[in-house]
């Protein structure tokens, strides 16, 4: 009785419109059918469920004209709703300088019973994080299974589709592989061979024929192949390690919190072990965080990008206590120019020209943090197979021993030996 009295005196204070094109994410204790009521009333709507364990977090869509500062404070002054902020757009973002020499060498390998390219597996990033060491002086492919929070996956490159598994749209709400390419109407016939690399998008480079450079160079494209790209490097670093591909974004880059949220619930309730995520926002998500911390009281390893914008400024998910943040360097082991720094980093990676896989069986170039963090994931995984049962913090504290490097970039660059070192003598 109280909430509906409160409701009567706070329902005239908004309209009704059905054009309902904002976000809140809320959390009612009393669960969806109050928040429908509320909902009913205040002239928004509630949609779905954002899938945490207690089953209180809801998508809230809100008429346009409305001012949403003002409905969360509304809203939380509604007994039940303990929780309400506006659900904010994410991005990703790179920079791509020149195309570096790794990407022209398309000699034919066998990598754990997949034929990939030599520039793939032999190039500068892969020798100066010792993979091949790693992988041979200790036996370790990868373990468990890593999620990628992205722009979706090539589900048909001959290079992942051994390991993916099942994953999930969050952007069209369907059961699936994530297929990024479903967001380019027109196909695109990529030429892997006798063609010189070309610039497609700020994101990367990549081989692809001429004619069809103008689809993906298209600024609604700005980060197409972001997913394919990080799951390649993930690959490279854990061969054998399950990719599970949960497309929270779209191809321009851009992704509600909302979604990341139903994401990171939806991995945990699925069994992944690993959280990759090459996103970063400046302004916290309390919700965003709360899903983080119950991933790592279930056993989950959260990775996430420093990002892009050469600041110090913290951004998140990077910057919580549950999350290991992954800065940039480049060939020189110094820090990127685009990277962010600062005490709030926990270890830097190679992000710059790292070869990777790309939509439509071909290959890419990349460069940001978006593409050191998954060398920290794949990492996860190889410690994850010397003992299963290692939580965040195990992890962490290994990834911490480190080569040392400038500055601002926290534990110093990934060492990939130096962390399964750590890892085995503590076992």
């Amino acid at each position: 009785m109280r909430r509906f009295i409160q409701l009567f005196v706070l329902c005239a204070l908004l309209g009704h419109s059905a054009n309902a094109t904002q976000r809140l994410i809320v959390r009612d204790t009393l669960g969806q059918s109050a928040l429908n009521l509320t909902c009913s009333l205040l002239g928004c709507s509630s949609t779905l469920g954002l899938g945490d364990p207690t089953g209180q977090l809801f998508l809230v869509e809100v008429p346009d004209y409305v001012n949403l500062s003002g409905l969360v404070q509304i809203l939380l002054s509604v007994t039940g709703i303990t929780d309400a902020e506006i659900d904010q757009l994410q991005y990703l973002g790179q920079s791509a300088p020149a195309i570096p020499s790794s990407l022209y060498d398309n000699n034919i390998v066998s990598y754990y019973g997949t034929n990939v390219w030599q520039g793939y597996v032999d190039q500068p990033a892969a020798q100066i994080v010792r993979i091949a060491n790693a992988q041979t002086a200790f036996s370790l492919s990868g373990a468990g299974t890593v999620a990628v929070i992205d722009t979706g996956v090539d589900s048909t490159h001959p290079v992942l589709q051994p390991v993916l598994v099942q994953g999930y749209d969050f952007t069209r709400n369907q059961l699936g592989n994530a297929d990024e390419k479903l967001d380019i109407a027109q196909p695109i016939w990529p030429v892997t061979n006798g063609v010189p690399p070309l610039f497609v998008n700020r994101s990367g480079a990549a081989t692809v024929d001429q004619s069809t450079v103008s689809v993906v160079d298209n600024p609604q494209y700005a980060s197409f192949g972001h997913g394919t790209m990080v799951s390649g490097i993930i690959h490279l670093i854990a061969p054998t390690a399950l990719i599970m591909p949960l497309k929270a974004f779209h191809s321009d880059g851009s992704g509600y919190t909302s979604d990341i949220i139903r994401a990171i619930y939806w991995a945990i309730r699925h069994n992944a072990r690993v959280l990759s995520m090459s996103f970063s926002s400046t302004r916290p998500s309390w919700e965003l965080q709360l899903a983080l911390n119950y991933a790592a009281s279930r056993g989950v390893i959260s990775v996430a990008a420093a990002g892009n914008d050469g600041s110090s400024t913290p951004v998140y998910p990077a910057a919580w206590r549950n999350v290991i943040s992954v800065a940039s360097t480049d060939a020189s082991d110094d820090r990127s120019s685009f990277s962010n720094y600062g005490n709030w980093i926990w270890l830097a990676a190679p992000g710059e020209g790292i070869v990777t896989t790309y939509p439509w069986g071909a290959y890419a170039a990349v460069w940001g943090t978006s593409f050191s963090t998954p060398l920290v994931s794949g990492t996860a995984s190889l410690l994850l197979q010397t003992n299963w049962t290692l939580t965040q913090t195990d992890v962490a504290s290994a990834v911490a021993h480190a080569y040392p490097v400038g500055p601002d970039l926290g534990k110093g660059r990934l060492d990939i030996v130096q962390t399964i070192q750590a890892v085995a003598a503590s076992n």
